[in-house]
């Protein structure tokens, strides 16, 4: 069970939500989202954070030394690319800086998986290790955080777990809808910015708190059954 609330802003939130225990929080530091903080907050924010809660940068087409910057200057572990990154992109990052760990995130449509395929053998070629896929829901024009969610039964019928990095489903989840998506997907872990909102990049800590037991309950019940 994996669970990250992302879009985090300011220390109070951050530690109001670190108080129902998910096991991530996200700072987005893409400028042209609603959801985005700058270095200096962010890191106050990091600083804040009980060490049992990861905290994940969320970078999109920021280029390798703007991305290691903000990754040294926060002292982040975990990075996730959320725009156009090539595989040659994240080969660059991972030599820049070897012990973060790295999410790649992927929009998925109705064609399925074949894309991202195509991009793991290339980041396999690179000798790119990445930690988890993000699938979010595809969107023309937009790099996320739409409120769109993603086609639940053809990521579960397409997504190779065998073969590819843990699976973290997003995309228009909310407490009413991640059970039905984690007993459908059965990803590794759920990732929720605007579904647990009162506005865009404005969190609702009751809300949140219900998405976390729902989403929880619901990974259990998930396990139970692989267990039998």
């Amino acid at each position: 069970m994996w669970i990250k609330i992302c879009g985090i802003r300011d220390v109070e939130m951050a530690r109001q939500i670190a108080d129902l225990c998910p096991q991530a929080v996200g700072l987005n530091f893409f400028a042209e989202s609603a959801r985005s903080v700058d270095v200096a907050t962010a890191r106050t924010i990091i600083e804040s954070l009980p060490k049992h809660i990861e905290p994940v940068g969320v970078f999109v087409n920021q280029g390798v030394q703007e991305t290691r910057a903000i990754i040294e200057r926060c002292g982040l572990r975990c990075a996730q690319l959320h725009g156009d990154e090539s595989p040659a992109d994240l080969a660059a990052l991972q030599s820049a800086v070897p012990k973060v760990r790295l999410f790649r995130a992927w929009r998925a449509g109705d064609a399925g998986m074949s894309g991202l395929s195509v991009y793991l053998q290339e980041c396999r070629r690179r000798n790119v290790t990445i930690s988890a896929c993000l699938i979010d829901a595809r969107v023309e024009g937009v790099y996320g955080g739409t409120g769109q969610t993603a086609p639940w039964n053809v990521v579960a019928a397409e997504y190779r777990r065998d073969k590819w990095p843990p699976l973290i489903l997003a995309g228009g989840l909310t407490p009413s809808n991640v059970a039905e998506a984690i007993s459908t997907v059965r990803p590794w872990g759920v990732d929720v910015a605007g579904g647990v909102e009162s506005s865009p990049g404005i969190k609702e800590i009751e809300t949140v708190r219900q998405f976390i037991e729902s989403a929880g309950r619901a990974f259990q019940a998930v396990n139970q059954l692989e267990q039998n």
